[in-house]
């Protein structure tokens, strides 16, 4: 009895002194915007927690912030962009971050509670577009590939409103941020949305855009970090991670065409 009990002890303490020892989990600090982003990080939560990787999503609702704090070191890196916006926040802003992974694209639409299609569209239309350069020139060239304007560069992807060339319809540009372009369907004839917000005012890209880019878009949604820890050890699970067929087929059955995997 009195040796059982010392074995049970010391199998006891043994079993202590390992958890004590055993490795922690690399946290991994991981910036990005509800819809689809945080939804696709949390589907490869699980499996980065069997890496011994412990994932941590924060939530934004803007596109401003999550660059901010990942060049401040708050968060290790962000899931929200595509290369056009990360080159135009650089520049602006003097910052270094870079792109480690492309997950996948949200094919850009155009959407309106006033016309039920593109003919309908009236002269003087009222046109809501994002008022950031690289999304304002994302609307701009689909507008034209619509043949609705010509650019004076049509291969400019940083286009604004003051680079419109010819306006045959005399459509007015309202330029207003990403985040609020789904809040003035009421207000305008047409509002050109990203489909991160568009899926969260609860539009189908699919069903409800009266255009919409296909699935040649380049603006894939990448993976972005800071210079010093783009080739971290947590960062490299989380793309292999996300590059996964598993993944893949995750993304084609949630978002049935609205967002598209880039692997």
């Amino acid at each position: 009895m009195f040796k059982t009990s010392l074995r049970a002890i010391a199998a006891l303490a043994g079993a202590l002194l390992l958890a004590g020892t055993a490795p922690a989990a690399e946290k991994l600090v991981i910036a990005a915007t509800q819809v689809p982003h945080a939804e696709i990080l949390e589907f490869v939560k699980p499996t980065l927690a069997r890496e011994g990787v412990d994932l941590d999503i924060k939530v934004f609702s803007d596109y401003v912030q999550p660059n901010l704090q990942t060049v401040d070191k708050q968060v290790d890196a962000n899931f929200f962009q595509h290369k056009p916006y990360l080159d135009a926040f650089n520049k602006d802003r003097g910052a270094h971050l870079v792109a480690v992974a492309a997950v996948h694209v949200e094919p850009f639409g155009a959407y309106s509670r006033k016309i039920k299609k593109l003919a309908d569209l009236k002269d003087g239309a009222t046109v809501a577009i994002p008022n950031d350069p690289s999304n304002s020139g994302r609307a701009l060239l689909l507008l034209a590939k619509q043949g609705l304007i010509t650019l004076k560069d049509p291969s400019n992807i940083q286009a604004t409103a003051l680079d419109v060339a010819n306006n045959p319809k005399h459509l007015k540009f309202r330029e207003l941020e990403a985040a609020m372009l789904p809040r003035s369907l009421d207000d305008v004839d047409l509002a050109l949305i990203n489909t991160n917000y568009a899926l969260e005012a609860g539009l189908v890209p699919t069903r409800d855009a009266l255009f919409i880019e296909g699935a040649d878009s380049p603006y894939a949604n990448l993976i972005v970090a800071r210079e010093d820890n783009k080739n971290s050890p947590a960062l490299t699970k989380l793309v292999q991670a996300l590059h996964t067929a598993d993944v893949k087929k995750f993304i084609q059955d949630k978002y049935k065409g609205a967002v598209v995997p880039a692997f």
